[in-house]
């Protein structure tokens, strides 16, 4: 299995920019296709952005396609998520996921870091 750390969140103004990082650690993070997901209070987990093995096939929700981009470094173990031009609907937990299959559903992943609280205020 794969265990999963967060980081990079934080207090934002909107308009600004936050790059979140994800470590994993235990089998070959390559293995495994990636995600982020996030959940706002009172809201469900809703699914963010993913990203294949490689690296070469990515996949955005619409309310943050063109604004965020995810990427990874699978010699560093750690998929990133950059975040451009926030806004305060954007305020969230944000969690990374990892599985061997990729898709849109949060119960499709079976690996999840602790999350890391990204707050945009207006």
């Amino acid at each position: 299995q794969v265990q999963l750390v967060e980081s990079g969140g934080g207090l934002v103004q909107s308009g600004g920019s936050l790059r979140l990082s994800c470590a994993a650690s235990g089998r070959t993070f390559s293995s495994y296709h990636g995600a982020w997901f996030r959940q706002a209070p009172g809201k469900e987990r809703e699914y963010v952005a993913a990203i294949s093995r490689s690296g070469g096939i990515t996949y955005y929700a619409g309310s943050v396609k063109g604004r965020f981009t995810i990427s990874r470094d699978n010699a560093k173990n750690t998929v990133y998520l950059q975040m451009n031009s926030l806004k305060p609907e954007d305020t969230a937990n944000y969690y990374c996921a990892a599985d061997y299959g990729l898709g849109f559903r949060s119960e499709k992943y079976a690996y999840w870091g602790q999350g890391t609280q990204v707050t945009v205020s207006s």
